[in-house]
């Protein structure tokens, strides 16, 4: 079955168009279901400016759907995966409000984190989400959440629903490698895993804060000074921290 949106059979007065060149400003032509189309004057080949490009963000068969990606697209596909996987976590535990938000809010963390740390946004934001991915497993197998055995069942987990979604097998490796020691920092560790780590532990100590018995505000700062991996989670935490 072809994808409705690109079936012209479903097709409107709008599915063709006009838009200006950006090199050279000549009037080029589109259809509805161009990826790209070449200006007749000077060369340039454009980017459809109307089409939407959502699902192939995420769609394994996208690029035989639309004859190629462009550029633009391609570059970002990786990050834009993130809003699926977030999706899919949500689906995953359902009602279990509490860690769809501990993920959500480990996932803010990184992205700030990652604004100044050097690492891959995509790999930290789709590890963020799925992070705590085999705790229901856990749970359900040995009737614990502890560390050893989310490390252990999550993988499978986080390996099923990044396949699904048709994610690159480099990224689905190193996810559930993060995801299999991710409360367990080990010598050379990636930037990657220190920036998962170092929000996941800014939320843990959030979380403890609030409790009703928080940490004191000295052994509060000493934590913060030794638990984390990236100076950038340590000046978060303090900020965070301090202002709670």
């Amino acid at each position: 079955m072809k994808c409705p949106g690109q079936d012209s059979r479903y097709w409107d007065e709008a599915a063709i168009f006009e838009a200006s060149c950006p090199k050279c400003g000549n009037t080029v032509e589109f259809f509805k279901d161009d990826s790209s189309r070449p200006c007749a004057k000077c060369g340039q080949r454009m980017a459809n400016p109307r089409i939407d490009f959502g699902c192939a963000a995420y769609c394994p068969y996208a690029e035989q759907c639309l004859g190629g990606l462009p550029p633009e697209l391609a570059a970002r596909k990786k990050e834009l995966l993130k809003d699926r996987v977030a999706l899919e976590m949500k689906r995953y535990f359902g009602n279990d409000f509490r860690r769809i938000s501990h993920a959500t809010r480990v996932a803010r963390f990184a992205e700030q984190l990652a604004a100044v740390e050097p690492c891959d946004l995509a790999v930290v934001l789709v590890t963020a989400y799925l992070h705590d991915i085999g705790i229901r497993e856990a749970e359900r197998k040995f009737k614990s959440s502890a560390p050893r055995y989310q490390h252990q069942e999550g993988p499978p987990v986080a390996r099923e629903i990044l396949a699904s979604l048709g994610a690159e097998a480099k990224l689905i490796d190193e996810v559930c490698d993060i995801i299999s020691h991710h409360h367990q920092a080990r010598p050379g560790d990636s930037v990657n895993f220190k920036v998962v780590y170092d929000a996941d532990m800014l939320v843990n100590l959030e979380e403890r804060q609030q409790a009703p018995s928080p940490l004191a505000a000295e052994e509060l700062a000493r934590r913060i000074e030794r638990a984390f991996l990236t100076e950038s989670g340590r000046s978060l935490a303090r900020k965070t921290l301090r202002a709670a």
